[in-house]
Formats: structure tokens, C-alpha cells, sequence
């Protein structure tokens, strides 16, 4: 039983991010576009307690505030002048954010003012915000990089996007770890994969250039968040598109000396900050087409694995697993789930081995689809067949560390190969697993091995 109940805890581990408040619990499904709701918090600091004023950029602040709203973004939250103290904005960072946005949201956090640089410990450059009561030169009540990537990896929002009127740079120094599913949902668009998005308006050892008092990223910001980083003139603004505009957009105004920079710190997703249609198949109408099938069908499974996160009972999921079937009897992912439920938490192998081959058949390059076949054929006794399957997921997913329990297990209890159970234990071990089994069985065999010398 523990391989299985081992691969169900990390699916719906890998499928959360890295801290849910409540308010994640309460979006359930899917919104009916692309996000339940667009957050915009925009901060712009001029008038500093002790570091030197910046004219305008309260002014370019508001003008951001004013792109965002007409985008559509429902929250705008305006944070200017003394109102953008250290407490504040940890108030907003610690409190508000993660209790209020949820994980089928989008956030975006547009900041304006001072910028300083401080060393980690390893002796490397790294940029802070500067809060309007802080010194420039003192990052004791710094917003630090640091500090923000731990609340990215805090936030439960699908796509957040940092923007920068600034040289904020020290990201790549320590960037977090994309969120893993180990290959167990594929989804189809970008836009679907969760994102952190991160564009800042100039390099390390540039500044943000200002011209009559307006910054020309601000500017270039504004008129790109207008369509004119719509690249490909699609309708569809993305976050990676804007970040590609800016760049060259800044460069040509500032005459080649400053250089924004865009980079994706968290997932491997996009934000899309404009859409070009209001989703297919999500209006109410019955879709016809099988672009609008597949994403009626994606609905469903998303919603079954939703009902499981939250403890639900299975044969809810699996109403939804079969109405995404029904939409599109391709979509290999909800076989993927339905023939585990089958398996283990409404068993009937039948059904699980019908859904298993359906997996491979319709998700050949997710790892899960012949992992769960796999298992699937241990229990009903095939081990050739199984262990075919388990060979099969590590050609998709070669590092895939729960797939090397298993042969483990299967090889020491099924095939008797002490061989290959140790080789295959050692390399889950080598992966990070820790179960007891694995250790138990790698120790054994070293102490023999020694002792044979």
C-alpha cells in the first residue's frame, strides 16, 4: 500500500503552493476567464523622511494604478508617500496579500522610489526597496530580495508579477525552485502554469532614467500595458511579452544606457495581462469545437483534483473526471487520476487498468500515466507488465525518485532480484527519498560488500 498512498501525498503536495490560506479553499473550479480576480498593488514614494526626494514619482505611480484599472484588475490598491512606511508594506507583504489573494488569482506589485545594496553572506550584490521612513544606505528596514521571494513562495496566486522602477537585481543568486509537479498535470498554455514574474527597469549599476520629471519606464509601461507590447498582435498580453518590450523600448529612449531586465524566478508559466477573448467553453454554452471541449474537459479534471485537495469524497472527483472524459475522451491526464482512484480509493481494477492503458495511450509524456499503470499491473499481478511500465516512466521522467521505490519493491518482492531491488533503492536514495525500506536494504548490501573484501 505504500506505494501508492506515497505517490498520492507528493501529487497533492506538488500540486499546492508553499503556504494556502483559507482563501484558497474558497475559489473552487474554475473562474469564469482566466483568473477569479487581478490584484494590482502600486507603490510610489517621493517625498523620503531622510533619503532625497524623487520628483514624479508619485505621478508615475498613479498613471500605473490608472493602466491597471483599465486592464480590468478589480483591486487596485494605491500606496503613496507617508502611507508607504516599513510597517506598512510589511503589513501588506505578512497580512493582507497572503490572507485576500487566492490561488486562482493574479497579483501584480509595482514599485517606484529608492533602491540600496547590500551584501549576503557570500559576499554578492543584492538589491533592497527603501521604504519612505528608511535610509538609502541602512537595510535594517530594507524590503529586501530575499524578502520577496519567500513571499512569492508564500503566495497562493497563480501568476504574480513584480515590476520595478528600479535596478532591483539578486534574484539569480538564489532563485527558488520552480514548483514541481513531477510531471502529473500537463497542462496545454503557458497561461495555465503557475508564474513568478519578476521585470525590473534597469541593470545593476544603471539607474531608472527620468525626464522632465517622468520616468521613461513608466512611460514605455504605460504604453505597453496599452497594447503596444502586444508583439504579435493577437489580442493577448503576456507577462514575458511586456518584459521583451520594455527592453527594447527603454533602451531606444534612454540612447542605449539603461537596460531593463525580465526574468521568471518561480514556475514556468505567463501571466496574461490582457485577453484576447473571453475563454472558450467557460461562457455557458455547450462547446462545439474541440479547442472549447478540451478546455471544458481541463475544467473538470481541475475541479476533481480541487475536491481531493480538500479531502472531498472520491466519487465526486470522479463525476468530474468522467464529464471531462465526456468532453474530450483524449484528455490523458484524467485518465491518469481515474484509474489511481480506481486503483486504490475506489478499487476496481478493471476500471483501473482500462484508464491505465487510456493514460499512456493519451499522455505518453507524462511520467504519472505509466507509473500509474505500473502499480496498476503490480496489483493485478503482471510484474512483467509492470515493470515495463515503471522502466517506461523513468524514459519520460529519468529522475522521477518514487518510480525507483517501486522497482525496488517490485524487483526484491516479486521478481527476487536482489541486484537490481538494491540498485534500484540506491538511486532513490540518491534522489532524496528516506523510507526506511530503501536505507534498510542499501546498508545491507554495503555492509555485505565490504565484508566479501
Amino acid at each position: 500500500m505504500y506505494l501508492v498512498a506515497a505517490w498520492m501525498v507528493g501529487f497533492f503536495v506538488g500540486l499546492l503552493p508553499y503556504s494556502i490560506p483559507s482563501t484558497v479553499f474558497a475559489q473552487i473550479g474554475k473562474p469564469d476567464g482566466l483568473y477569479y480576480k487581478s490584484w494590482a498593488i502600486v507603490i510610489g514614494i517621493d517625498d523620503y523622511t531622510v533619503a532625497p526626494p524623487i520628483q514624479g514619482a508619485v505621478d508615475d505611480a498613479k498613471q500605473v494604478a490608472q493602466a491597471f484599472r483599465k486592464l480590468g484588475f478589480d483591486e487596485v490598491v494605491e500606496i503613496y508617500g507617508k502611507d508607504a512606511s516599513h510597517r506598512r508594506l510589511r503589513q501588506i507583504f505578512n497580512d493582507i496579500l497572503p490572507r485576500k489573494v487566492g490561488r486562482m488569482d493574479r497579483l501584480v506589485i509595482f514599485y517606484t522610489g529608492h533602491v540600496g545594496v547590500t551584501q549576503d553572506a557570500e559576499g554578492e550584490d543584492r538589491s533592497y526597496l527603501v521604504p519612505r521612513d528608511a535610509q538609502i544606505n541602512n537595510p535594517a528596514k530594507a524590503v529586501t530580495v530575499e524578502y520577496l521571494k519567500e513571499f512569492t513562495r508564500r503566495s497562493a496566486s497563480k501568476h504574480t508579477l513584480l515590476l520595478f522602477d528600479a535596478p532591483v537585481f539578486g534574484w539569480e543568486i538564489t532563485v527558488p525552485e520552480a514548483l514541481s509537479l513531477e510531471g502529473r498535470i500537463v497542462p496545454e498554455a503557458e497561461i495555465d502554469r503557475r508564474a513568478v514574474q519578476v521585470i525590473s527597469s534597469a541593470q545593476k549599476g544603471e539607474s531608472s532614467t527620468r525626464v522632465g520629471g517622468t520616468s521613461l519606464f513608466v512611460q514605455a509601461l504605460v504604453a505597453g500595458l496599452d497594447g503596444a507590447a502586444d508583439a504579435d498582435t493577437n489580442g493577448w498580453l503576456m507577462a514575458s511579452e511586456l518584459g521583451a518590450y520594455l527592453g527594447r523600448a527603454v533602451e531606444t529612449a534612454s540612447n542605449g544606457i539603461q537596460h531593463p531586465t525580465s526574468l521568471r524566478i518561480g514556475g514556468d508559466g505567463d501571466m496574461a495581462l490582457l485577453e484576447g477573448q473571453t475563454a472558450p467553453g467557460l461562457s455557458g454554452a455547450d462547446p462545439h469545437s474541440p479547442e472549447e471541449r478540451r478546455r471544458v474537459a481541463r475544467s473538470h479534471y481541475e475541479q476533481a483534483v480541487t475536491l481531493l485537495q480538500e479531502g472531498k469524497p472520491a466519487a465526486e472527483a470522479m463525476e468530474h473526471l468522467s464529464a471531462a472524459i465526456l468532453h474530450d475522451a483524449t484528455y490523458g491526464d484524467a485518465y491518469v487520476l481515474k484509474g489511481y482512484l480506481h486503483l486504490d480509493t475506489i478499487p476496481d481494477l478493471d476500471e483501473a487498468v482500462a484508464a491505465g492503458r487510456l493514460a499512456v495511450k493519451y499522455a505518453p509524456t507524462n511520467a504519472d500515466s505509466f507509473y500509474t499503470l505500473g502499480l496498476i499491473e503490480a496489483r493485478r499481478g503482471n510484474v512483467a507488465e509492470a515493470e515495463t511500465a515503471l522502466q517506461q516512466a523513468l524514459k519520460v521522467n529519468p529522475d522521477y525518485q518514487d518510480v525507483y521505490f517501486s522497482l525496488g519493491v517490485l524487483y526484491a518482492d516479486h521478481v527476487k532480484d536482489q541486484p537490481k531491488s538494491v540498485d534500484a533503492f540506491r538511486r532513490y536514495l540518491e534522489l532524496g527519498g528516506v523510507h526506511a525500506r530503501a536505507q534498510a536494504v542499501v546498508s545491507e548490501a554495503d555492509r555485505a560488500a565490504k565484508e566479501s573484501h
